[in-house]
């Protein structure tokens, strides 16, 4: 990209500082205030899912969403700390180093910064279509496993045990089972009184602040019961609520160990920010620039990691409650970090009050809530391949570490991109007129009859070296199933490209037809796909006669060259065209297509 490219997406003053104005203010104002009394409990979640102290998320949840904001491409999305994404980071890092060790925090910090600067690569090198390649059964699968581990990674903080922390789920689940007979009761009251409330509060209305209710309510019931005499652990009091600038004291090495999980990170969250920017700018009719967003995502994490902040990403909860509270542009989100500030400074000299359990039971609500079953049932029972991608996903990341679910989903899912662009859809096709007009529709699919002399088949892909197999063999079966058909009319349609082993193909299949005393015309529909069979040197042997622009036009052509004998037999008459052709008795020689009222489907058969 050019010098000039790359200040497009980081100069400032962006567009949207024009819809500024003091209603949109005043909206923002309201939201943002709303997106305070969430972030606060949040951001102390995500902090302990990252395996960092409290603050930490905090700090996140104050600068984050500012940067994002200022330089994102989504009007209501908010950033910040997020659930996959803490959880990658603590998958990752937990296996370097015990969590919440002054060396971890450096790691995790460093691992944000690494993450920031692969973001803004690929914003600068403009990849933001890239993430449309990677299907969304990917990161269903992928938070799908995540969320298991939350879940039995706060396990032993809800029943009260000392569990020793790393490993995947099984391993975790193991060492809470078989510890459970020390199980704290006090401990699973306080958390499950606070998941409870918590639900409850949800199930009232979406826009109260649940996160922090339902934590009050577990803090005053932690203090009613003298949880802490009782064995039951409280968060630590706040060393300091104002980040403060350090670069973290890691050596080369230790920031080649954090690099995968650093890609994992950067990659995960790219997938949810721009999958929520663009399902918020689809339902709001608004433009959106996944590069820009990338830019902002990579911007928000380089410059977190420098004041003590871990890696976030788009919030799918926090912008839904920003949209739900009435937010009209960035603002909401970048007002709404001075105001948590104020309520964290208005409530940090109570963090000390706050049980262990009281929070394991909301961080048990958030892994509960990424479980989408919705979407999970729609892909185990409308496609294959993509229940494929997300068994393989979700498996990879229950099984083994988490990051490696990222790698296992996209490489399924890359695999299965090319699987399907080898594939093209060949098939036969035949008139029927419907409304008055003549239609080609697919042979098998609405059970029509083919003329006995021409074969007209469709071709629906890309005509390249990866699929000329693909297309040979359909082509091939098509003869078998329709022979005596020499006169052939291939119809380039939706063709995205094509190489020199595609055009190798179609002068092959049109030197074939030409020595069974047939032909082969092409219908080529684009200027673009002309030009490139051109440039590829196909008229060197195929006659310019036989490309034509249109379907009625390539079978104008070929009824010049039928047999009249093998008309005068035909009881058919597929074409229009075979007016004026001899016909059987009993037949008018000017007979048309059949006509029907509704296009049937007998027959039916369904291509995933």
């Amino acid at each position: 990209m050019t010098e000039k490219g790359v200040l497009k997406y980081v100069a400032l003053p962006r567009e949207w500082f024009a819809a500024v104005n003091p209603v949109s203010l005043r909206a923002d104002m309201l939201a943002a205030l709303t997106g305070a009394a969430i972030a606060l409990p949040q951001g102390v979640a995500f902090a302990v899912i990252a395996g960092l102290p409290p603050e930490y998320g905090l700090y996140t949840a104050m600068l984050t969403p500012v940067i994002a904001a200022m330089w994102g491409a989504s009007m209501v999305m908010v950033s910040g700390p997020a659930t996959a994404i803490s959880a990658v980071l603590f998958a990752s890092l937990s296996q370097l180093a015990p969590p919440g060790t002054p060396l971890y925090i450096q790691l995790a910090l460093t691992m944000t910064i690494v993450a920031g600067l692969a973001q803004l690569l690929a914003g600068v090198c403009r990849l933001g279509g890239l993430i449309a390649f990677i299907s969304h059964s990917v990161m269903v699968g992928f938070t799908a496993a995540a969320a298991l581990l939350i879940g039995a990674s706060q396990l032993g903080d809800a029943f009260g045990l000392a569990v020793e922390g790393g490993g995947g789920v099984i391993e975790r689940l193991d060492r809470v089972i078989a510890q459970s007979s020390q199980a704290n009761p006090l401990a699973l009251v306080i958390a499950l009184t606070t998941l409870l409330t918590l639900i409850l509060m949800r199930w009232i209305s979406p826009r109260l602040p649940s996160y922090l209710i339902a934590l009050i309510v577990g803090s005053i019931l932690g203090e009613l019961t003298g949880a802490a005499d009782y064995g039951v652990e409280m968060f630590q009091k706040l060393p300091a609520i104002v980040p403060a600038f350090a670069v973290p004291d890691v050596t080369i090495s230790q920031i080649l160990q954090v690099l995968p999980g650093a890609v994992s990170v950067a990659f995960v969250g790219l997938l949810e920010a721009i999958g929520i920017g663009r399902s918020f700018a689809m339902r709001r009719q608004e433009r959106y620039d996944s590069n820009q967003e990338i830019i902002g995502q990579g911007l928000s994490n380089f410059l977190a990691g420098f004041v003590q902040g871990h890696a976030g990403s788009g919030s799918f909860t926090r912008s839904a409650l920003n949209v739900e509270s009435g937010a009209q542009t960035p603002m909401a989100a970048i007002l709404a970090a001075p105001l948590l500030f104020v309520l964290l400074f208005l409530l940090a000299p109570y963090v000390d009050h706050i049980p262990k359990p009281a929070m394991a039971g909301i961080i048990i609500y958030v892994a509960w809530r990424l479980f989408s079953f919705a979407e999970i049932r729609h892909i185990l029972t409308s496609s294959r391949s993509e229940t494929l991608i997300f068994t393989l996903t979700f498996l990879s990341g229950v099984a083994t570490q988490l990051e490696n679910a990222i790698f296992v989903g996209v490489v399924t899912s890359l695999a299965v991109f090319l699987h399907r662009s080898a594939r093209p859809h060949v098939a036969a096709i035949s008139p029927i007129v419907y409304r008055g007009r003549r239609l080609l529709r697919g042979v098998e699919y609405h059970d029509l009859d083919q003329c006995p002399q021409i074969s007209v088949l469709r071709l629906e892909g890309a005509l390249f070296f990866g699929s000329i197999e693909h297309v040979e063999a359909a082509f091939r079966r098509s003869e078998a199933m329709y022979p005596c058909r020499n006169f052939r009319i291939l119809a380039l349609k939706g063709m995205g490209k094509i190489d020199l082993a595609g055009v190798d193909l179609l002068v092959s299949e049109y030197l074939r037809a030409r020595k069974a005393r047939g032909d082969l015309h092409i219908v080529i529909a684009y200027k673009e796909t002309l030009v490139a069979l051109r440039r590829m040197k196909l008229f060197a042997v195929v006659d310019k006669a036989n490309i034509h622009p249109n379907k009625a036009e390539a079978i104008a052509a070929v009824m010049d060259r039928v047999d009249p004998n093998i008309c005068a037999t035909c009881r058919i008459r597929a074409f229009v065209e075979c007016a004026g052709k001899p016909a059987p008795p009993g037949i008018n020689s000017d007979s048309n297509p059949p006509v029907v009222d509704a296009l049937g489907t007998r027959g039916m058969r369904f291509r995933e």
